[in-house]
């Protein structure tokens, strides 16, 4: 018999199954491959200083909850994750390419604002690495906040959730989306954390108030996923706990358009309970609990409903948990092989995860989903990233890390590699490395002020409901 899974909202206990609802075009992703090669850019070479970089990382050792072994694995998945970005991105224009063919790169059309903001944070990471020359990456940086300023079109400081990536022109009719805007936000802002150079301090802090919250907040505190030219707002909202954290932190922060201090405080945070642990979630994939924290440093600190990096190991585990459950089902779940999150299946790209069940789950598992996990779950995450490279990598290994995701019961391996998933892996290994990411964002005073209008403050954790 499946667990019980039980939602509590409003004082209201039920059992249930509920359904998401996505941003508009997921599905056209899969395809995206297909896309004529753009004009100017060919795939690039490995940048010097990584030809050059030895096995031993640039950085130096800290105290992290990684074996010696684990810790090297991890510097091959980072420096394999950054050729994607360096790799994957026009030189000139700084857009990142949405995915690519994990096997024989073929550049194409469709860039991706999210996988750039991913990209500017992964030239930070790649910097200090020694993965890229601080020339390089500095010189990449500014050429992407020029474009990103000058040139990629915009509505209000919003950006266009696709564009080419040698013009910037906007593809599929795409929204001028607030999610996507706020990735590429954070990764504008790390680079002005990181580079302490006066033009892209001014680029980044131009490109960050561009952004106007307040017509976004206009008719309600309750955020929109977007806008268009030809309907204007998109009907659905940001309204339940879900990766926007970090929209309406980057809102709250704001000086040039903030958004009013009450907009935290309207969004939806549900009580789901799985196997006896409670958490705040949605009915949506694992992703959600990783996003924000990506560059928001949550840790030892919580706002009036609860600690959010707390729940996101909560979350984790259940999720954990919830495949080891289904193993009896897809006999590859195990201690050594789960996680399962949006990501591309034999049949395209699907929205999948759980608890409670969501989407046509297969036995296939989503790299990313351990990949963004590393903070929260290190010893579990790292387990079975290693168990995915030493068991399956001859067909789940690539150039740029993991391939999207590949199904062992059916011997299908993705032909892809995805940029957002590879950045949230990349991101995420480096955050439970040496808390680097985290460290350099939130010297942002955009950032500390965003959180601190949201009511968050310091204070000493109890510990965690252990995992068995």
């Amino acid at each position: 018999m499946p667990k019980a899974f039980i939602i509590m909202r409003m004082n209201q206990i039920y059992i249930g199954k509920g359904r998401i609802s996505r941003r508009e075009l997921l599905q056209k992703l899969a395809s995206a491959g297909a896309c004529a090669p753009f004009a100017y850019l060919r795939a690039l070479s490995e940048p010097p200083a990584l030809q050059k970089q030895t096995a031993k990382s640039a950085v130096a050792a800290t105290n992290t909850p990684f074996s010696s072994a684990d810790d090297a694995f991890l510097e091959e998945l980072e420096k394999a994750n950054f050729q994607y970005f360096w790799g994957q991105a026009h030189p000139e224009t700084g857009i990142v390419q949405d995915r690519c063919h994990a096997r024989s790169p073929v550049t194409s059309d469709l860039g991706s604002i999210a996988a750039t903001g991913f990209g500017l944070t992964a030239l930070c990471i790649g910097e200090k690495r020694g993965f890229v020359s601080r020339t390089e990456a500095q010189s990449r940086v500014l050429n992407t906040l020029r474009f990103l300023w000058r040139k990629l079109p915009n509505h209000r400081g919003f950006f266009y959730h696709f564009g080419n990536i040698n013009t910037g022109e906007r593809i599929w009719d795409s929204e001028a989306s607030s999610v996507d805007t706020a990735i590429l936000l954070c990764g504008v802002m790390t680079c002005k954390a990181h580079f302490i150079h006066s033009e892209i301090s001014e680029l980044a802090l131009e490109i960050f108030n561009r952004v106007d919250w307040n017509w976004l907040s206009e008719d309600t505190p309750i955020l929109p996923h977007g806008w268009t030219p030809e309907t204007g707002f998109l009907q659905y909202r940001w309204g339940d706990y879900s990766e926007m954290m970090m929209m309406y932190l980057l809102g709250l922060g704001s000086s040039a358009h903030p958004l009013p201090a009450e907009a935290w405080n309207t969004w939806k945070r549900t009580i789901f309970e799985y196997d006896d642990i409670r958490y705040i979630g949605s009915f949506a994939p694992l992703f959600i609990h990783q996003y924000s924290q990506a560059w928001f440093d949550f840790r030892g600190k919580r706002d009036r409903y609860a600690d959010y990096f707390q729940n996101s190991i909560l979350a984790t585990d259940v999720h954990r948990r919830f495949c080891l459950d289904l193993g009896t089902q897809f006999p590859d779940y195990s201690d050594d092989l789960w996680g399962i999150t949006a990501s591309d299946s034999v049949k395209g790209y699907v929205v999948w995860g759980g608890p409670p069940a969501t989407g046509p789950i297969d036995g296939t598992v989503v790299p990313c989903a351990a990949g963004g996990s590393l903070p929260f779950l290190p010893a579990a995450a790292v387990r079975v990233l290693r168990t995915m490279k030493d068991r399956y990598g001859k067909n789940a290994w690539t150039q740029y890390g993991f391939v999207d995701a590949f199904n062992p019961l059916n011997n299908w391996y993705d032909i892809d590699v995805v940029g957002i998933d590879t950045g949230i892996t990349m991101v995420m290994a480096e955050n439970a490395r040496t808390s680097f990411v985290w460290d350099t964002f939130m010297k942002n005073p955009e950032a500390r002020h965003g959180m601190a209008r949201a009511g968050f403050k310091t204070y000493l954790p109890s510990p965690t409901q252990q995992t068995e």
